[in-house]
């Protein structure tokens, strides 16, 4: 009797452990302040609909004019907030991992969603996302759903190198094939020029190498990530 009862508490720890990790994330999704959206309420909302969101700075584009453009997630998905309101004392703040409240408008342009007119306020709390492979899902529907995420691509060979207006100090375009088809990457200059060596890698990359990429999933008439890392392998 006393072999049996020890087999079912064992069975119900380990029925308790699956629960509590469920798929790999961090079990439950993260509680939200009052009035602010869940990612599925933000997901779910209509375009041009106020929207209130929490989320954590993984990246953001030069400060300028009083604005910033912010790569932002929680443990549910991603967020672009395009040209948020930020003075340039608060954009400092800014660094990866800090939590922040915003309020804008859910939006649309050329297929990227995103939040613009946003103003914000920094809170407590601290969170960095791991790059998601999704290599399988190109050239799917299902890739969209990774939207504005930091992801990861494995083993693209490198097609074609051009700058923006020709010639480098602006965003380099990068294409990249994969099982016979051919997918635009973009390492975007306000993002991560300023990083001299990074940028003169990815600018200098000869067609036919093999690489591994990460980057944001920015989506401009289809897949165009902004690119944050290569490994050619």
């Amino acid at each position: 009797m006393k072999k049996v009862l020890a087999t079912v508490l064992t069975l119900a720890m380990v029925a308790s452990m699956l629960t509590a990790c469920g798929n790999g994330k961090s079990g439950e999704s993260e509680k939200k302040s009052e009035g602010v959206m869940t990612y599925a309420e933000y997901d779910a909302a209509a375009l041009d609909s106020e929207v209130t969101i929490e989320a954590y700075v993984q990246a953001h584009q030069s400060w300028w004019d009083n604005k910033i453009t912010v790569y932002a997630a929680d443990k549910d998905g991603a967020y672009f907030l395009y040209e948020m309101a930020c003075s340039e004392e608060d954009a400092a703040k800014l660094t990866p991992g800090t939590k922040f409240k915003a309020t804008g408008y859910k939006s649309e342009w050329s297929g990227e969603i995103e939040i613009t007119d946003a103003t914000f306020e920094i809170e407590e709390g601290n969170y960095v996302a791991s790059p998601v492979d999704v290599t399988k899902f190109l050239g799917t529907d299902d890739l969209q759903k990774y939207q504005n995420q930091l992801v990861s691509f494995k083993d693209m060979t490198v097609s074609a190198v051009s700058y923006k207006n020709n010639e480098p100090g602006d965003d380099i375009y990068v294409n990249f094939t994969k099982d016979g088809n051919e997918y635009y990457f973009c390492l975007e200059y306000y993002l991560n020029g300023d990083d001299a060596d990074f940028y003169n890698m990815v600018g200098s990359l000869e067609v036919g190498k093999v690489c591994d990429v990460e980057g944001f999933l920015y989506w401009y008439e289809g897949p165009n990530p902004h690119i944050t890392k290569v490994t050619v392998k």
